[in-house]
C-alpha cells in the first residue's frame, strides 16, 4: 500500500467566516467520500517566508489549507469521482459562499516519512 495524504492549498478571496460556516455542512458531505485530516482557515498571523531563494508571492500565502489521507492514488480518484457524483455534494456545493473567490489552488501529494502519534 502506497498511503499518501493530499494537500490542497487555496488562496481564498471571499468571507473566511462564510467559509467556516459552510464547512460544518460539508465536512460530513465531504468526509463520507475521504479521510480528511484537518481544514485550516489563516489565522491572521502574518507568514514566514525565509530560504536562501525565497519567492516571491503576488497572492500571498494560501489562506486555506485541507489534508486528505488515501490508501493510494487509485483509492483518490474514485474518492473525488464519488463525491462528484454525489447528490449530497450537489446540493452542498450549491451553498458554496464563492468558488469564483478561489484565485489560485495547488494540490500535492506527499507520502509518510514516519508515524507521529
Amino acid at each position: 500500500m502506497n498511503e499518501i495524504t493530499e494537500i490542497r492549498d487555496y488562496h481564498f478571496a471571499g468571507d473566511l467566516g462564510a467559509y467556516q460556516t459552510w464547512w460544518q455542512d460539508a465536512l460530513p458531505v465531504i468526509g463520507a467520500h475521504m479521510e480528511i485530516i484537518g481544514v485550516w482557515v489563516d489565522s491572521g498571523e502574518p507568514p514566514r517566508i525565509s530560504g536562501s531563494s525565497p519567492m516571491e508571492l503576488p497572492l500571498g500565502s494560501a489562506n486555506v489549507t485541507w489534508m486528505i489521507r488515501w490508501p493510494d492514488m487509485e483509492a483518490r480518484e474514485q474518492g473525488w469521482a464519488a463525491l462528484g457524483e454525489d447528490p449530497a455534494w450537489i446540493e452542498c456545493a450549491d451553498r458554496h459562499p464563492g468558488f469564483d473567490d478561489y484565485l489560485h489552488m495547488s494540490v500535492r501529494f506527499c507520502t509518510p516519512v514516519m508515524a507521529v502519534s
